[in-house]
Formats: C-alpha cells, structure tokens, sequence
C-alpha cells in the first residue's frame, strides 16, 4: 500500500524539518509537493491520492470538532468577533480583486472568486497552532476561533451561491438541534472513560455532524463544528477532546500532503503565491486595525491577527466547486501561507515583546473587553491558572489563608469560579502590560498551575524581575521542564503524579495507623 509509504516519506520530512526549528506541518507540505514531482516520472496508484483526500477530510472534521469542545457561543456574539470578521472580508475583497485581476490575465468574475478565497485565514492551521499552545480559550484565542466560524459560515454562503446550490428545505432541522443536548450529555455520561468515549466522539463528528449535515445540503465541516459546540458546556468535554487528540493529528498528516499534492504550480501559480505572500502582512495589518477600533488592547489584537494572517483551506474548496482550474495555484498560495504563519506563531508572544513599546500607542483609551487587574489588594497568596490543580489548591487554601485570590486567562472559567463563591480575576501571565502594571505589595506566596510551561516560565521570570522575594512554587508532569521552571526562579517545581502517589501513601498510612489505634 504506497499511501502508507507516502505517510512515511511525510513523517521523515517532519521530523527533519522539526530538527531545524519548523513546526512539522511544513515538512508534511513538503513531502505532498515531492510525491506531485514524483507523478510526473512514474505512475502513481490511480486511487492512491483519494485515500490520502479520504483521510483528510476526516482530520479536518475531527480538528473542528475538537475546537468546537472548546468554543464557547456566546464567543460568537461579541462585536469584536461579528465585526471584525465581516469588515474585514469586505475590505479584503475590496482590496484584492482589483491586484489579482490587474495582476493576471482572467475575466473580472474570476478575479473577484479569487479575492474572496484568499479573503479567508485557515481555521485549521490556527487552531492547530492555538491549540499547542493550549490558548484556544485564552482571549485572543477565543477571538480568533470566532472571526474563523464567521469567515467559514460566509465560505459557505459563497459556495452555495457562486456554485449554484442550496441547501435541502430540511436543513431547517439544524435549529432544533440544543433540544438534543441532554440526550447527548446523558451519552457521554454513560460511554465510561476508555474506547466507547472515542467512538462517541467519531460518531458525533464524522457521521452525525459530518454525513448528516451534508445530507442536508450543508458542509460537513460546520457540522463537525455544530456537535462541538452542543457538547462544549459538558464536564467531560475536555476529556473527550484529549482522547481524539492522537486520531486527529495523524489524520491531519493526510489534509496537508492533500495540499502539497494538489499538483505542481506553473507561472500563473507561482505569480498568484508570491504576490499573495507580499500580501500578507497587509492581511495581519488590516486584522490589527479592526481589532484596535474594536476597543481590543494591542496584545490582544496582535496576537489575534497573527494567528489570521494566512490563507485558508476553504480557498480550496471553492476552487473545487467553482475555480477548478486554479486548484493548484490556489494550493500553492495557502501552503506558503503556511510556511510563513506557522512560524511565526510560535514565536508570537516574544514576538510581541519586541514590537509591544511601538504597538501600545495603538490602543484606545477606552476600557478595552479583555482588560486586567491592577491591583490585587491584600491577596497575601496568589494562584495562577485555575484548572483542576489550581481549584484544588483553591479550596485546600481558602480556610486557612486570609488573602486569597486566584487569576485565569479563561474568562469563561472566571465567571464559572465566581458563581462557585471564588476569588477568582482574568488575568493573561504571558501579557507583559499585567505585569507592568500589576500591584502585588502584600502577596508572600504565589502557585503556579497554568498547565503551559512556556506561561510558567514567563511568571516566574516576571515576579523575579519586579523584585518579589516571597515563595513560588510550580508543577508539571516531567522532570526536564521542573528544571527548567526551577532554573527561571521558582522555589520548588513538584512532579504531579509523584505527588499525587506520595498524597496517596499518606492517606493509606494515616488510615492504617488510625485503624490500629482503634482495634487497641
């Protein structure tokens, strides 16, 4: 089976391409451009390239089916994510047509499909790259996921009318689909924690959300996102989305040697990708703006546009349905999109560090949505990050010390702590401006539990630089990374799972001893 040779060849160039500081992604565009070369000196498997197509469809409905776990809808209606996201494809239509039809030779009709594919930035590159950094919810993040699900609802509409289709009058039924929740949440409460979560969670994306929705006349991959989102306020969304993590990174191996084998480019290709690269900075820019008019801070508004300056997979899409013959140009275009972004969104937050001085006098003098605290009064113990081991921490510290406060970049889980009677502020640690203007004079002791070492690491940086002197201490789940949290300026960096067997042990003896005593 050569598919699985070409996974092969993909998962070398991956791990050569990681070796030298690229995320992997770039080495999987590669290998999908090396086996188009390869089709023009030898024959190919005829069905050898729907499989790998096969393949990533499923990696994208499973991709937005994951970040539907973690959205949020009332993230949706916020003027930020509504405006920004159709101002800008506006704009980037405006902006676009009139340079590509300029630019090539092609009607005035094609000129405009065009801007409108390269109008849109990838939902599964940026979600990817949120996602590894664990920021999905963090502020930016949740901005941009939003201005992704307008972009790919408007990606939607201009396939239906620009292809000539519309949807079955039964896709009226996706309206009542919150009255299936509870039966839904009753599912995931009784499928246990092992394979029957996963295939609940394969049924959900892949056949339900995904072949369903296509019944009706819809894309399959807003119903991967639909059934997300319906399962997102559950317990165990999290859960679910960690169990399909692996499932779903291999099969995304498949969607980007799809785009790299889409085919080699000619000069029209090679024309339309480099001006579009020239262009995208232009893209991030006009992000920025919006963002900034939209009360956003400069962080915020830079790291939202940082992950949306790219080109999108729905480019392709369209191209299918309605622009066949700039398929591979318009591969072309979105794989060097990704070449550029991709690396650039690792480094983002230094990134920002480097440009924050010029940057802050873009911001408005206005309460911005994503503000933070200045001061954190007489909070003698502070907790960063409020997951299950800062919670935990939370309720062991909350009778015993009189200063308690704990801050989260999840405002979500803020407003969630707070209805549960908590101390609780959103807070970004990785946000140079908090700490600039933070205030923390009576603080003594400070818990790190953010689950990013990267956020950890930049804490306890930050609280050493501003002079603090009390205790901190940090955790994680791997010896390496308690050294290097150690080497920043913590105090002490505790290995999760040994903790959690030394606590065990000491249950166990406490109850031995205790049982002992009592039988005399």
């Amino acid at each position: 089976m050569l598919e699985a040779v070409w996974i092969a060849f993909a998962f070398s160039l991956g791990l050569l391409v990681r070796a030298v500081g690229l995320p992997p992604l770039v080495g999987y565009l590669a290998a999908g451009f090396a086996i188009s070369g390869l089709g023009y000196y030898t024959t190919l498997p005829e069905h050898g390239d729907e499989v790998i197509s096969h393949l990533a469809h499923l990696g994208v409905l499973l991709l937005l089916f994951t970040v539907g776990l973690k959205l949020r809808v009332r993230n949706l209606v916020q003027p930020e994510v509504i405006g920004g996201g159709l101002l800008h494809f506006v704009a980037s239509v405006a902006l676009l047509t009139p340079g590509i039809y300029l630019l090539l030779d092609i009607t005035a009709y094609e000129a405009l499909l065009l801007g409108v594919a390269l109008s849109f930035s990838s939902t599964v590159l940026a979600a990817k790259v949120l996602d590894s950094k664990r920021e999905l919810r963090a502020f930016h993040g949740r901005v941009a996921i939003g201005i992704l699900v307008i972009q790919d609802l408007l990606a939607l509409l201009v396939i239906s009318v620009a292809g000539g289709t519309s949807p079955s009058v039964w896709a009226l039924l996706v309206f009542a689909l919150p009255l299936v929740r509870p039966l839904l949440f009753k599912l995931l409460d009784v499928c246990g924690h092992d394979e029957l979560m996963v295939l609940l969670g394969l049924l959900l994306a892949l056949v339900i959300g995904g072949l369903g929705f296509e019944a009706l006349g819809l894309s399959s991959e807003l119903g991967a996102l639909a059934f997300g989102v319906l399962l997102a306020k559950h317990k165990r969304a999290t859960e679910l989305s960690n169990s399909l993590w692996s499932i779903k990174e291999v099969f995304l191996v498949g969607f980007f040697l799809q785009i790299g084998m889409s085919g080699l480019p000619g000069m029209d290709a090679l024309i339309l990708a480099g001006a579009a690269t020239l262009a995208l900075p232009l893209k991030g820019l006009l992000f920025f703006v919006l963002l900034i008019v939209f009360k956003l801070r400069a962080r915020s508004a830079f790291l939202t546009s940082l992950a949306l300056t790219n080109y999108s997979e729905f480019g392709l899409i369209v191209a299918a349905i309605i622009l066949p013959q700039w398929l591979v140009p318009l591969a072309l275009t979105v794989a060097v999109s990704f070449v550029v972004s991709a690396p650039l969104n690792r480094i983002a937050h230094p990134f920002y560090e480097r440009l924050a001085n010029k940057l802050l006098g873009f911001e408005r003098n206005l309460h911005h949505p994503d503000q933070q605290p200045i001061s954190l009064g007489e909070a003698e113990v502070l907790i960063f990050g409020m997951g299950r081991t800062g919670t935990a921490a939370y309720e062991q510290l909350k009778d015993k010390v009189p200063g308690l406060i704990a801050l989260d970049s999840d405002p979500g889980k803020v407003d969630r702590h707070r209805r549960e009677g908590r101390s609780v502020l959103f807070a970004d640690a990785e946000d140079q401006v908090f700490w600039q203007g933070l205030k923390m004079d009576s603080v003594r002791a400070v818990i790190l539990s953010m689950s990013d070492i990267e956020a950890k690491m930049i804490a306890v940086k930050q609280l050493r630089q501003r002079g603090f002197t009390g205790f901190i201490a940090s955790h994680t789940l791997f010896q390496d990374e308690a050294d290097k949290i150690n080497a920043a300026g913590a105090d002490e960096t505790y290995l999760t799972m040994s903790e959690a067997g030394v606590g065990l042990a000491e249950h166990v003896q406490e109850e031995v001893y205790s049982r002992s005593l009592a039988d005399g």
